[in-house]
């Protein structure tokens, strides 16, 4: 009786599911888009090593003069366990004027273990090495994408690059040439208008006027089989054994780990936010179903009074009313659920085209079944006023009403 009573108003009936099916359709659209993403992005960042450590400074260790330094750096090469790696920070920032024009040029200065830093991989030549970093040698690697702005083309090893820094005139000699990573669209490190950006030895800077013998911070490269955790505190350890500084806080670490597991808590807040705000849908469709089943109830009176005067019992015309609105609300559920695995898929598609990464809805059993319950439970919640309305209807007072 429920179902016919349904079929006999299809475009009533419809409307009423429209909302339903627009919140659900909505929240599983957001969280499987959210979830996708927040997968593409870790599989990207996974990329560049989550094994990155990195090391800085405090105030009080500036004020101190407890810089880290090169001997930190080789001390940490040597004796620390579970690292395999080491770069500091180093920087320094020009201009060159080649063929195409006067670029402004960001030097990162390091040792070799810099490329493990970088979403890129060697295209042409090779990365300095450690001979270079201990010469000081004045070599640089660079992206394919920079290398054609500077001189039209990527086939540029071996060539020079002149720069101005500190009014000091100088060059590096090309050695290797980068590119990015497949895929990595939110990994990037380039964008129309910025500097262009060299790889250089961070000994090559006393070509230019000053000792790199201090930095602010620098980069630990843990092995795979290594505890990020425990290398962290062995690193802090040493750096206060070689500076006596034992208990003072001179020296703060963040893990690659760190910024993952901010970024990702950024990401699943702004997707619960959204999603929220489409569940506020449900609630107004939900109503409508209310609204609907009271005009039903309402239209129906003679019915309900000749089915009570017959010897209806109140249970079933309340069950009724009920199976009407949950089947409303059920219907609508399952086309919201196709309607928003729809447009995820889509939404991801347009994402992977206009960011040049591969992006798959995060579609999530989860989410699904959640989304199911809570459309039948709306469907309950606003149809049981409804329901017992009917059902409490005095037979002899509903056989009067016209």
């Amino acid at each position: 009786m429920a179902l016919k009573n349904i079929t006999a108003n299809k475009g009533r009936s419809f409307l009423t599911m429209l909302g339903i099916i627009i919140g659900i359709a909505s929240v599983i659209m957001v969280m499987s888009v959210g979830d996708g993403t927040a997968n593409a992005m870790n599989s990207e960042v996974a990329g560049l090593g989550t094994g990155q450590i990195n090391v800085y400074c405090s105030d009080s260790a500036i004020e101190e003069d407890a810089w880290i330094t090169p001997e930190d750096l080789a001390a940490i090469r040597e004796r620390l366990k579970g690292a395999d790696g080491v770069t500091p920070n180093d920087g320094a920032s020009g201009s060159t004027v080649t063929g195409k024009g006067e670029f402004a040029v960001q030097l990162n200065g390091g040792t070799q273990d810099l490329q493990r830093s970088m979403n890129y991989i060697m295209k042409r030549g090779s990365y300095f090495t450690s001979a270079d970093v201990e010469e000081g040698n004045r070599v640089c690697v660079l992206t394919d994408n920079d290398a054609k702005r500077l001189f039209g083309s990527d086939d540029v090893v071996g060539m020079e690059i002149e720069l101005t820094i500190n009014n000091i005139l100088g060059s590096y000699r090309i050695v290797g040439v980068m590119q990015q990573k497949e895929n990595s669209g939110f990994v990037s490190y380039t964008y129309e208008g910025m500097p262009v950006t060299l790889d250089v030895p961070y000994t090559s800077f006393e070509s230019f006027g000053w000792e790199s013998n201090s930095f602010y911070s620098a980069t630990v490269f843990a092995s795979d089989t290594a505890s990020g955790q425990e290398v962290a505190r062995e690193l802090v350890h040493l750096l206060e054994t070689r500076h006596q500084c034992a208990g003072e806080d001179y020296y703060q670490i963040q893990s690659f780990q760190d910024m993952v597991a901010e970024l990702n808590g950024m990401l699943a807040i702004v997707t619960t936010f959204i999603s929220c705000v489409a569940a506020i849908s449900l609630v107004v469709g939900g109503i409508g179903v209310m609204n609907i089943m009271l005009v039903s109830v309402t239209e129906r009176t003679r019915e309900i009074g000749i089915r009570k005067s017959l010897g209806a019992k109140t249970s079933s015309i309340l069950m009724q009313f009920l199976a009407e609105a949950a089947i409303l609300t059920v219907v609508g559920g399952v086309i919201g659920i196709i309607l928003g695995l729809l447009g995820a898929a889509g939404a991801c598609s347009l994402m992977s085209a206009s960011m040049g990464s591969t992006i798959r809805p995060g579609i999530q059993a989860g989410t699904i079944l959640g989304a199911t319950l809570f459309s039948c439970g709306i469907g309950l919640f606003f149809g049981i006023y409804p329901a017992r309305k009917a059902a409490k209807l005095s037979p002899i007072e509903a056989l009067r009403r016209n």
